[in-house]
């Protein structure tokens, strides 16, 4: 009996590790927990406007696998519980919806989205999987241990803070979820973020510089454009002006 529990245990453990190389070799070229966490809590220094709370990110692979959850505050409760999932659902978004030849950002959405917009009913799809999304131990949200890392999590979410991530190369290789301010605010975080990951090749979008950027477009309730998204009453438009320019444009 005691030699079956030895080989139980060492069995669960050979599990746990091949489920751990699994999602990490599903996360090559993509960054790691250490360094999404720098990166996202040197972006949230910056002037982004919004309420300049802490934030979550997440970053998935090409196939919707979690591969690092992120928080920037002293400790997992500084931020909004419910953005951790919001992140994730930022992430799953961009890179759901996006191709090698087009971008689209989860603020690009937004107007589409809406009653009469060309993508109508998309935010309903892609439900999230609330069996990964509350899973596991609540102290570990936001390490490298997160439960959600290796998992699919799914979900639409269709305002500010999610982007997809290019390669040096053009690869579109996943895409990366920011949440926990103003959704203005939480674009412009994820493409400081993204800018600094060099995960910003961006092809092509439906932006004016051809790229992801939000769009400030709407007046009288209605984007001229059809990608707009709705200001957020601080200065997060004319900040994201001075966002840095994508690969292709910026080098």
């Amino acid at each position: 009996m005691k030699n079956l529990k030895t080989a139980l245990i060492a069995l669960l453990g050979l599990t746990a590790s091949s489920t751990a190389l699994a999602a990490t070799n599903g996360c090559a070229g993509l960054p790691s927990h250490a360094a999404l966490k720098e990166a996202l809590t040197e972006a949230r220094k910056a002037d982004n406007g919004g309420l300049n709370l802490d934030m979550w990110g997440t970053v998935v692979n090409r196939s919707g696998e979690v591969c690092a959850v992120a928080y920037t505050g002293a400790d997992v409760g500084s931020q909004w519980p419910g953005s951790r999932i919001i992140s994730a659902q930022k992430a799953n978004t961009a890179n759901a919806f996006s191709l090698k030849g087009l971008a689209l950002s989860t603020a690009n959405l937004y107007s589409a989205v809406q009653p009469g917009g060309s993508l109508f009913g998309l935010q309903e799809s892609n439900p999230v999987d609330v069996a990964v999304a509350y899973a596991g131990d609540a102290a570990q949200f936001g390490s490298a241990q997160d439960p959600m890392v290796g998992k699919r999590i799914g979900g639409v979410n269709v305002f500010g803070g999610g982007l997809a991530l290019y390669s040096a190369s053009g690869e579109l290789v996943g895409a990366l979820g920011v949440s926990g301010d103003s959704s203005c605010a939480d674009h412009n975080i994820a493409w400081r973020v993204r800018h600094s990951l060099k995960l910003d090749k961006v092809p092509a979008g439906v932006s004016a510089d051809k790229n992801d950027q939000i769009i400030y477009d709407i007046e009288a309730g209605k984007s001229q454009g059809g990608f707009g998204h709705p200001t957020c009453g601080g200065k997060e438009a004319e900040l994201s002006k001075q966002l840095p320019a994508t690969a292709p444009q910026g080098g």
